[in-house]
């Protein structure tokens, strides 16, 4: 398992994590709901993981909503552990993605 994935699970369960201004904006104009978000995150797959990303480690998910699949990239501030940051959600293209979203054609 991703460490970076490890790390959010537990600052979730801590209740120490934030949405961006860009993580609300795109819930809203995809009508998820952001408990929905966290309520998964314990069934959450890795699908690319970037613990030296420059900005600071991040890893990309996918999730299963009550609305259907989303990928959630979810990171922290470079040089932090704490909180955890939903940076972003999007549904994925079948036409960019494998069947299975785990993938990037």
């Amino acid at each position: 398992m991703s460490d970076t994935l490890h790390r959010v699970r537990m600052r979730i369960a801590e209740r120490d994590y934030r949405f961006s201004s860009n993580a609300y904006d795109k819930l809203d104009e995809l009508g998820i709901d952001g408990t929905d978000v966290l309520s998964g995150i314990g069934r959450a797959r890795v699908v690319e993981d970037y613990p030296t990303y420059g900005k600071g480690p991040c890893v990309l998910v996918l999730q299963e909503t009550q609305s259907g699949p989303i990928h959630a990239l979810w990171g922290f501030v470079k040089q932090t552990d704490r909180p955890a940051v939903l940076v972003t959600v999007y549904r994925p293209d079948s036409k960019r993605w494998s069947e299975d979203y785990m993938e990037r054609r």
